[in-house]
């Protein structure tokens, strides 16, 4: 890599970035991209990287070391050119002590676990919402189906009122029928004694005459 077309950076971040994988991130990143130099983690709790690209590998290096995956996260953001070093060739992450690099793995591991434990809670906080909607709905189906049973009861007295009506109707009928029976044998009766009155009438007048 010559340094023409070699720019370099010193960066300090600061904020949620010691023992939550973020130097792992880096280094990931800046293997993928070709970017040589190293990140280390400073006594005050901010995170040191030196970098150095083409100015275009190294802007995308800036922006996606921004934006590190959960649970770090960033407050400040600091960059200052600096003058390449030729004799970088690879990105490296520099370690501290070892006792203070298990403390760091460990911390990261309790970081991402209170994370996933975080989000445990809240899904089962949003599992009880749903619980208690589902009681609701449950509750709501119960009203509707007792409402159906009121229905279907008062269904059950339309039928049975209709069937009354339907009964009495055909009384009525059977009555009416029987009325109309018992008039046209009364009208027959009336119609044969008119029939033998005005045969008589008609006698009597013709006898007359003679």
């Amino acid at each position: 890599m010559s340094t023409e077309k070699t720019h370099a950076v010193s960066i300090t971040v600061s904020g949620r970035v010691q023992r939550v994988g973020y130097r792992r991130y880096i280094l990931d990143l800046a293997q993928e991209l070709g970017v040589s130099g190293y990140i280390k983690n400073m006594d005050d709790g901010t995170v040191r990287i030196f970098c150095q690209a083409p100015p275009t590998i190294l802007q995308q290096f800036i922006e996606e070391a921004k934006n590190p995956p959960p649970p770090a996260q960033i407050k400040q953001f600091e960059i200052k050119e600096t003058k390449p070093r030729p004799k970088l060739k690879t990105f490296k992450i520099r370690y501290g002590p070892l006792q203070e690099e298990l403390q760091e793995g460990f911390g990261a591991m309790q970081s991402i676990f209170m994370d996933y434990w975080k989000e445990f809670r809240d899904y089962r906080s949003e599992f009880r919402d749903y619980r208690s909607e589902f009681r609701d709905y449950r509750q709501e189906f119960r009203d509707y189906r007792q409402e159906f049973r009121d229905y279907r009861n008062e269904f059950r007295s339309f039928v049975n009122e209709f069937r009354d009506y339907r009964e009495e109707f055909r009384e009525f009928a059977k009555r009416t029928d029987e009325n109309f029976k018992t008039i046209m044998e009364k009208y027959g009766e009336i119609s044969e004694k008119l029939t033998i009155i005005l045969e008589t009438l008609t006698k009597e007048s013709k006898e007359t005459r003679e």
